[in-house]
């Protein structure tokens, strides 16, 4: 159904780059206000400043850090502190990590579990009384395709992608006639920089066909509008076969697969997107 973005105010994590801008620019172009969330405070504000220039909405900034437990509770004191009332919610932020496990600095895996899995969580708790009692926004969740295949050199961050469409899918059935939509979108390999400091090996992530950022927004906001959203809208017709291909293998064989596909010895480095 159409959505009314001017009746929106959406806080949205990781919003200074890739997917996560990309959502900003398309909310905001909607005439949705943003409450915008990121650990770069210096590209928040281009960002920012971007969007005060071309649309006439409400933005603000709340430059955090979400590896730190303390920043759910620091972002809800800081948006109460600037008389604002969150209708929707985008967990978008992420980091991530391509290595061996026992390779990864113990320091990088906790902040992993931090970032995607511990800060939505409390977000969402955070915003919930907001949420519901705004009663026609929406929660959508970053997860990955990566949630559906158990992912050798990503161990911790295909897991935490496991754990959100879990999480989101419960909450789906939960929230189901408050009015709040709830879904999670499952992008493939996407052209940002996602990978950028995950070293060189992680070139293999982006090996072949990648999608825009903004192809995955797209996606979002189109199963957004739909009567009744499912749980989870995957980007991308080739992920979709993907996905369709994890269900009739078994978990061994899938391990095994994604082993062989991630293998920085077996794929050529990647290409700049576009």
């Amino acid at each position: 159904m159409p959505v009314d973005y001017r009746s929106q105010t959406v806080l949205l994590t990781g919003a200074s780059s890739g997917i996560g801008a990309a959502f900003a620019r398309a909310l905001a172009v909607r005439g949705a206000n943003l409450v915008l969330v990121a650990r770069r405070a210096d590209r928040l504000a281009s960002i920012a400043d971007e969007l005060r220039r071309t649309a006439d909405v409400r933005i603000e900034v709340v430059p955090t850090d979400l590896s730190s437990p303390a920043a759910p509770t620091e972002i809800r004191r800081v948006v109460a502190e600037r008389g604002v009332e969150v209708t929707s919610l985008i967990n978008n932020a992420a980091i991530g990590s391509f290595a061996l496990f026992a390779d990864v600095d113990p320091t990088q895996s906790t902040a992993e579990v931090a970032v995607d899995v511990m800060a939505p969580v409390a977000l969402t708790a955070a915003f919930m009384p907001q949420l519901t009692g705004a009663g026609n926004g929406f929660i959508i969740n970053l997860a990955s395709v990566s949630a559906y295949f158990p992912t050798p050199r990503m161990a911790v961050y295909s897991a935490a992608k496991a754990f959100m469409l879990s999480f989101t899918e419960s909450l789906w059935t939960e929230l189901r006639g408050t009015g709040l939509t709830v879904f999670a979108v499952a992008p493939g390999a996407t052209g940002t920089d996602f990978t950028a400091g995950m070293g060189p090996d992680a070139a293999v992530l982006t090996a072949g066909k990648v999608r825009a950022a903004e192809d995955v927004v797209a996606t979002a906001l189109r199963h957004l509008e739909l009567r009744d959203p499912g749980p989870i809208v995957v980007d991308g017709g080739g992920n979709r076969l993907g996905v369709l291909v994890s269900r009739f293998v078994s978990r061994r064989r899938a391990a095994l697969m994604m082993a062989r596909v991630f293998d920085p010895a077996r794929r050529p480095p990647s290409r700049t997107p576009g």
